[in-house]
């Protein structure tokens, strides 16, 4: 079987613009929160996010580049300019056909479309849209562009499924590597949801957090005293490449993606199942895919966004497609991120290979009181983080829907 490693990354997020000062950030457990700057959000329920911060496009795109392109897709082509850039491929020395983009995007671009339909409505109903209005909204325009950037033309389009996007993406381009299908991708996800119209509408969902006072502790994964979610922001990059590919041109080569694997609820449009049943069978196939016990994962980064159902619901997954938890350790970093929805599964990708690199496990902050639901015997690095032996590491990501998606990494 044919084997894909990971040769290059590249981040935008709420905790730096880069993935060194991310990480450092993260292991430091810094929380990226803070009240919203993106505009006036005093009268909503939810007046805090994740906002990414001192972002400079003009680093790695263009002046059309930035006209035409949403904040979503700016952070796209920004994270993908620095994995490729950190991967140390020569493209002029491919075929362009050998190499694809498959992106994640879970909402697109909304401050493109509240910025139309506002001036649409405020000037009196007059249809003078900008020709950039369609290009600019419509979410395969991440993957579509990363293309035109730099003249990729293989399998290329963007995948959605909600808060699973990104390891959607991860587990489709790793399949066609395996198939044959390529020799590289340029993967990930973006968001850039800090919108009026996303935050009011989660906010009326009563699924973020509105501790508006405190933002830097609201988003507290399994804590007794969560009470939702926080908004975050930004892009992860990962390049993905058949492994003799890789080996040939001597490639640092960060980690192996052994296994991925989705699965859908069919329970409810926004609640995760109970039980966890969905999610455990997710991670079992990936498991079984990577040639993996369930003894021997060492690392989760598991979905976990402070919601009182789900991450009770997930842990409850976790035990009953990992059984025996002794060596298993979970660390929710959406604690200090912020949940980036459909960009979510690739930062915490990256979060889980660096973690592999550097034997390290970052921490969950905010953890008070860890809620007395959490399964017995479940090891969650709570408030610091923690050396641990990591060979194997899995990261979770589910979506409103029901969709349910696992990737999972290995040392070489």
């Amino acid at each position: 079987m044919t084997r894909v490693v990971v040769t290059g990354m590249g981040a935008v997020t709420p905790l730096g613009n880069d993935v060194k000062t991310f990480w450092q950030n993260l292991i430091s457990g810094v929380s990226g929160a803070g009240t919203i700057t993106r505009f006036d959000a005093s009268q909503f329920r939810t007046q805090i996010a994740c906002e990414v911060k001192g972002f400079s496009p003009e680093r790695y795109l263009n002046r059309n580049e930035i006209k035409r392109s949403d904040l979503f897709t700016q952070y796209a082509l920004y994270s993908a300019s620095q994995a490729l850039e950190d991967s140390g491929l020569d493209l002029s020395a491919m075929d362009p056909f050998d190499i694809g983009v498959i992106w994640g995007v879970g909402q697109g671009g909304m401050e493109t479309f509240e910025e139309e339909v506002t001036q649409y409505v405020t000037g009196g109903y007059t249809p003078r849209f900008s020709p950039f209005f369609v290009p600019r909204l419509i979410v395969n325009l991440a993957s579509g562009m990363i293309s035109m950037k730099f003249g990729l033309q293989g399998i290329n389009y963007t995948a959605v499924s909600a808060c699973a996007t990104s390891n959607t993406a991860l587990m489709d381009a790793f399949n066609y590597i395996r198939m044959g299908k390529a020799k590289v991708f340029v993967t990930g996800g973006s968001e850039a949801p800090i919108t009026p119209a996303s935050i009011g509408g989660f906010s009326a969902m009563k699924a973020m957090s509105m501790r508006n006072a405190d933002p830097q502790h609201a988003s507290r994964p399994y804590d007794r005293d969560r009470d939702g979610f926080v908004m975050g922001e930004g892009a992860g990059a990962l390049i993905l490449e058949e492994y003799e590919h890789a080996k040939q041109r001597g490639a640092h080569i960060y980690a192996e993606l052994v296994g991925a694997a989705m699965t859908a609820d069919a329970y409810h449009m926004t609640a995760p199942h109970p039980e966890g049943i969905g999610a455990s069978k997710a991670m079992k196939l990936a498991l079984k895919e990577a040639g993996v016990s369930s003894a021997g994962v060492d690392y989760l980064n598991p979905h976990a966004t402070s919601t009182p159902i789900g991450d009770i619901s997930e842990l409850k997954a976790v035990s009953a497609a990992l059984g025996n938890t002794e060596n298993l350790r979970i660390s929710a970093t959406k604690s200090m991120t912020g949940h980036l929805l459909g960009a979510a599964g690739a930062i915490e990708a990256i979060i889980a290979i660096k973690a592999i690199n550097d034997q390290v496990i970052p921490p969950t902050i905010n953890i008070a009181s860890l809620d007395e639901a959490v399964p017995q015997g479940m090891h969650i690095v709570m408030n610091e983080a923690q050396p641990h032996k990591i060979n194997v590491a899995m990261s979770n990501a589910f979506g409103f829907g029901g969709h349910n998606a696992t990737v999972v990494f290995q040392k070489l």
